[in-house]
């Protein structure tokens, strides 16, 4: 068994969700942990956990991020994290990969299938190994109550009901650090 830790400094984690119909809001968040616990060299079968701090959005709009952490949307102030756990990493061709497991937004926990391309590995500076991942999925945001929404004078929404993933990742190996007695 090995053990992958995600690298803050090489990785994002963004979103992206419809502005009255015609527009695309990107955003992201500053703040995330992942871990990747894998039986074998291909990743099949891994346990894959991750969680980011919903008061780090960031979509380059403090007035807009705001409105995001409130009890409209996110509440972070009840609801602090986003979470994920897999249930299955299965292999669908080479380097692509289906990640299923439960996505927890808002209190609300549902099963989610996400996208994964595997762009392989390689050493880093300090000769620990690393792998690089482009992860992809879509969740419906009335799902997971963020039900907050406007119509405008024209009769569309505001906010679209889809959020798009995106999270690139760089896993690093995790070292053990044996501690003396």
């Amino acid at each position: 068994m090995k053990t992958w830790k995600i690298d803050p400094a090489h990785s994002e984690v963004k979103f992206k969700v419809k502005h009255l119909i015609v527009s695309t809001v990107t955003g992201k968040f500053n703040k995330f942990e992942a871990k990747i616990e894998s039986p074998e060299d291909d990743f099949e079968n891994a346990k894959v956990t991750f969680s980011a701090d919903v008061a780090s959005i960031d979509t380059g709009n403090e007035q807009r991020d705001g409105h995001l952490k409130s009890a409209d949307f996110f509440d972070t102030e009840k609801y602090p994290e986003i979470t994920f756990i897999s249930k299955s990493f299965k292999k669908v061709s080479e380097g692509n990969y289906k990640l299923t497991g439960d996505f927890t937004m808002k209190g609300v926990t549902k099963e989610i299938s996400l996208d994964v391309e595997y762009n392989g590995r390689s050493r880093g500076f300090d000769n620990l190994e690393v792998a690089g991942f482009e992860i992809t999925g879509k969740v419906n945001r009335f799902d997971f109550g963020l039900e907050w929404n406007a119509m405008t004078e024209a009769g569309g929404i505001v906010v679209g009901p889809d959020v798009k993933l995106e999270i690139f990742a760089e896993m690093k190996e995790a070292v053990e650090v044996s501690q003396a007695a």
